[in-house]
């Protein structure tokens, strides 16, 4: 489960994927493919995919414990192989790291 807090959070990575015409539904299947793979690595605490009804993008956002460890589990071997089968059906990877400003729910909003 996420963990979206302002104290104490841990490392989130925001990912936008641009996927070519017809493709996000294959983007999104290997995407979920990786997130298995990625929820075995040290450090991880969660993966939650997101698609556009447009269907021309996907949204990945990752929680580690740690930036080196989400590095880590980036630059494995297992990870690379698969990567190359990604960048032909994606126009565009976009990923940056986030931190939490302000949190408002239906509770903190009263």
């Amino acid at each position: 489960m996420p963990q979206i807090q302002t104290s104490n959070q841990p490392v989130t990575q925001i990912t936008i994927v641009e996927t070519e015409p017809g493709k996000q539904a294959d983007a999104l299947s290997l995407m979920i493919e990786r997130a298995r793979f990625m929820s075995r690595q040290p450090g991880f605490v969660s993966i939650s995919l997101h698609r556009s009804l447009d269907g021309r993008r996907v949204v990945n956002y990752i929680q580690w414990r740690s930036r080196e460890q989400l590095q880590s589990a980036h630059k494995s071997p297992d990870l690379r192989r698969e990567w190359n089968t990604f960048d032909r059906m994606t126009d565009e990877i976009d990923p940056h790291l986030y931190e939490v400003v302000q949190i408002m729910d239906n509770e903190s909003s009263r």
